[in-house]
């Protein structure tokens, strides 16, 4: 049995970078459904389940903003320390303003899952989670600065109405694979990291990601 669940996501500012743009940040259109999994995931992650997005409602007219901000030039290590105040680079970044969401998803169960798990208990917890507002981490808008603010739909209530527009999006990132390996120790460790992207269309505000072709 497939549990299925629709939620609100909203915002002031959010960025879904394209990647092949790694100087300046572009953000995508509108969400991605990678993005989308990683809210959920803020609000409760498993190893014995995965996000499945179905559907991404457009809720608030697609409107950007360029700002611009500071960021760090370098990843921390404790090889070789440095002051973050003199190594900021401050960047161009076109955003997006005053976004809103209604994404509709499934999870499904893992090879990880335990003899002992079933859907109806994992359903049970995200809805509770939900319901209370509870997360494991921010959940964010494409990058962490950007805060998001999430709800529940319960069933059969009216969902925020969609934006009344047709656009071709084009190719969009779909989501991330994880290749994983052991290391020489022994320990499960990702070795691969493979993007997967889509030919986005948004017809009358929705996007219908149910069956699309995966490119890799």
């Amino acid at each position: 049995m497939t549990y299925g669940f629709k939620i609100e996501i909203w915002g002031s500012t959010a960025c879904f970078s394209r990647p092949e743009l790694k100087v300046e940040r572009v953000s995508y259109e509108v969400i991605t459904p990678s993005a989308a999994r990683g809210i959920l995931e803020a609000i409760m992650w498993k190893p014995a389940i995965k996000y499945v997005i179905d559907e991404i409602a457009v809720c608030a007219p697609i409107r950007f903003e360029n700002i611009r901000r500071n960021e760090v030039g370098f990843k921390a290590n404790s090889i070789e320390p440095k002051i973050a105040v003199e190594e900021r680079q401050q960047r161009a970044s076109l955003v997006l303003k005053d976004v809103r969401y209604v994404v509709t998803a499934h999870f499904i169960l893992t090879d990880k899952a335990e003899a002992s798990d079933n859907e109806g208990k994992f359903a049970e917890m995200i809805r509770r989670r939900l319901e209370k507002g509870q997360n494991f981490h921010m959940p964010y808008l494409g990058t962490r600065e950007f805060p998001a603010n999430v709800r529940l739909i319960s069933d059969g209530e009216m969902a925020p109405v969609t934006i009344d527009e047709t656009r071709v999006l084009g190719l969009m990132l779909h989501d991330i694979e994880y290749v994983t390996g052991r290391s020489s120790d022994g320990m499960e460790i990702v070795k691969e990291f493979i993007p997967t992207y889509f030919f986005a269309v948004m017809e009358k505000g929705i996007i219908d990601l149910r069956g699309v072709e995966v490119l890799r």
